[in-house]
């Protein structure tokens, strides 16, 4: 019940906190980095995020950091990968419990400049025409019989990046063209204002992120 009567600007501004106040945190700050890890999967299981695609997404992201935090030695690395996966946890949960093409509703709501926000509006479609594309090159390469993982990656491998780029690409243009043929002008002709209730919430929310942050460099 609380997930349906949640705006998307305030599972937004939930995200951000929870992102930004780990990601401020001060290296090693173990006790306070467990508090986060806590509110994200708290914040994870109330917005019902899909457990197999949360976890696919989380791992794929994951394997890709690890190679550019190991370096750094162990126990930097620990803690970097860690608060990656929190915050990649509670933003992923976020993007993935979307209704389709609301991003753009959600993110004007932040204090940014309209240009800024244009360009993460652009992004964000982008991002679900991206997934489509794979999607639907997935079920062809299973059509064609190349089924599990190896048959999957031999076609990846192959034949996908190129291919990826030219279809998401054109078909990202074709979205933008109807876009512009539909009256856009860079701005969301909705209201994505926080409810009175929904501003304590961001307030608590805040306050408790922002001692988390302080108490982990004092």
């Amino acid at each position: 019940m609380l997930f349906i009567t949640m705006s998307l600007t305030l599972r937004l501004y939930i995200s951000l906190i929870i992102v930004i106040g780990s990601a401020l945190l001060k290296q090693n700050a173990w006790p306070m980095l467990s508090v986060y890890g806590v509110l994200a999967l708290i914040w994870a299981s109330i917005l019902r995020a899909r457990l197999p695609k949360l976890a696919a997404l989380l791992g794929t992201e994951l394997l890709f950091l690890s190679f550019l935090a190991l370096p750094l030695g162990w126990q930097r690395a620990s803690f970097l990968l860690v608060r990656s996966l929190i915050c990649l946890l509670a933003m992923n949960s976020f993007l993935l419990t979307l209704p389709p093409h609301s991003f753009g509703i959600a993110l004007k709501s932040l204090p940014l400049p309209s240009a800024f926000k244009q360009s993460l509006l652009l992004a964000g479609q982008y991002m679900e025409i991206l997934l489509s594309e794979v999607e639907r090159m997935q079920r062809g390469a299973q059509l064609r019989g190349m089924n599990g993982t190896a048959g999957w990656l031999r076609y990846a491998s192959a034949s996908m990046i190129g291919a990826l780029y030219v279809r998401s690409l054109d078909r990202a243009e074709r979205v933008y063209a109807a876009m512009i043929a539909r009256g856009y002008t860079g701005e969301m002709p909705v209201n994505s204002e926080l409810r009175p209730k929904e501003i304590y919430i961001v307030i608590l929310m805040s306050i408790i992120a922002l001692s988390l942050t302080i108490a982990s460099w004092l």
